[in-house]
């Protein structure tokens, strides 16, 4: 071991490097939904890698400042890799541009300092060792890594980070990488050594570190989310809930009115009027009929909230029709079913409010079973073109990260019961269907 700490071992070479690096965002990139795919992302990979490794051989001279000059271009040209193969945001690209720089530190520093130590110690001339110890140490780093951010990633939904999550992912890869190379630019810092092995030692162990705390960031933020996610969702449950109470109450009253409005009817009847208010009183009583017409579907919790909804739609000029079997909706939770109603409705109405033509405000809801599936089908007048970020539409709002919890929330509701949400725009209609199986209504 003496002969290896006082021989000057050989710095990696930077084709391990570029190679390293390039890996690394391949990583990443299997994680998040791509932009695109196939031959176009065969084609950028490949020439990706031509270029970092093209860049960092030519620059193999580069010393001191320029050095870390130098690297700092080839973390930029990950960025771009990054940016062109992903179909996430800017700052989402700078977290997982980090990461990938890190963890190709650690893999690039181990297999190397590995490879010193076989070669000065054991005397591993041969090209096939060397080449095997390469891949056996690349894919085991890789595949680690790999493994262990997977059950934390979601291709349907973007990690979203925010500015200060970036800010101190980026402060701590780049404490990682100054610290574990200040012994390569200069003897004199505290981190520097006069052996090489101190230094391999050094540089390893710090991007070691370095990896384990940017996954334990990793892991606290999405925990921290998800909290978050769970409580609105579990809040917007409840407050669906609550208006579907006040509900209740507003429709018991309005029933009470109009029914005191029949007996009224009747005694304007029985005395002697003129055509005019004959006309108007038959149009009264067409307007109560239909009203109770639509709103009765079996079931007395969605009678209610249909009837809330469709108030509101009257008071702002929407045109709301309902062919709902509420009998299929018997095995499910009352505060489920207002969530699947409520978040839908809510939305519909939300958009239908800004269309400028009146006649053109229209919601359709439909209810019905089909091959062992309730059905559940929400369709409100969309002329816009519609932009979908994973699974749900884009928001315009300025609260960007903490969107859509109102058709998470109804995703949640549905596959508690198996079921699924699906999300599109057809022909000028925005159309959300909720799925769930029939098998359900046995248990």
């Amino acid at each position: 071991m003496e002969t290896v700490v006082n021989i000057v071992l050989p710095d990696i070479p930077r084709i391990y490097t570029a190679l390293a690096e390039w890996l690394a965002c391949l990583i990443c990139i299997s994680e998040v939904k791509r932009r695109i795919g196939g031959w176009k992302l065969a084609g950028i990979s490949i020439g990706m890698l031509f270029v970092q490794s093209a860049f960092l051989y030519l620059t193999v001279d580069a010393e001191g400042i320029w050095w870390m000059v130098c690297m700092a271009v080839a973390i930029a040209f990950m960025y771009v890799f990054l940016a062109a193969c992903c179909d996430i945001s800017l700052r989402d690209t700078g977290y997982y541009c980090v990461r990938a720089f890190v963890t190709a530190e650690l893999a690039a520093s181990l297999e190397w300092q590995l490879d010193c130590f076989g070669f000065f110690t054991w005397g591993w001339t041969q090209v096939w060792i060397r080449g095997g110890l390469l891949i056996l140490i690349y894919a085991l780093v890789f595949f680690v890594s790999w493994s262990c951010y997977r059950k934390y990633e979601n291709q349907e939904e973007a990690i979203q980070v925010t500015g200060k999550e970036l800010a101190s992912c980026v402060i701590i890869g780049l404490a990682v990488f100054l610290i574990s190379n200040l012994g390569f630019v200069s003897l004199t810092t505290p981190f520097g050594g006069r052996g090489a092995a101190e230094i391999f030692n050094v540089r390893t162990l710090v991007d070691l570190g370095g990896v384990a705390i940017l996954y334990a960031f990793h892991v606290q933020r999405v925990d921290l989310r998800v909290r978050h996610e769970l409580e609105s969702v579990q809040n917007i449950l409840h407050n669906q809930y609550v208006q579907y109470q006040q509900s209740q109450e507003a429709m018991d009253l309005i029933h009470y009115k109009y029914h005191d409005l029949k007996h009224h009817i009747i005694a304007l009847r029985a005395q002697e009027n003129a055509q005019q208010r004959d006309a108007y009183l038959d149009k009264m009583e067409e307007e109560i009929r239909n009203f109770e017409a639509q709103n009765r579907t079996g079931n007395e919790v969605l009678d209610t909230l249909l009837n809330s909804k469709m108030l509101q739609c009257m008071k702002k000029d929407i045109s709301m029709t309902c062919v709902v079997d509420g009998t299929l909706f018997d095995f499910m939770d009352a505060m489920d079913i207002c969530s699947i109603f409520g978040n839908a409705l809510d939305n519909a109405i939300e958009y239908e409010e800004t269309v400028a033509e009146k006649e053109k405000r229209l919601i359709h809801v439909t209810a019905h079973a089909q091959k062992n599936f309730l059905i559940v089908r929400f369709e409100n007048y969309c002329e816009e073109q519609m932009e979908f970020t994973k699974v749900f539409p884009a928001t315009t709002k300025r609260d960007t990260q903490f969107h859509g919890y109102g058709l998470k929330s109804l995703r949640y509701t549905a596959r508690k019961y198996g079921g699924e949400v699906d999300i599109n725009a057809e022909e000028n209609w925005f159309v959300l269907k909720v799925l769930i199986p029939m098998k359900m209504r046995e248990a």
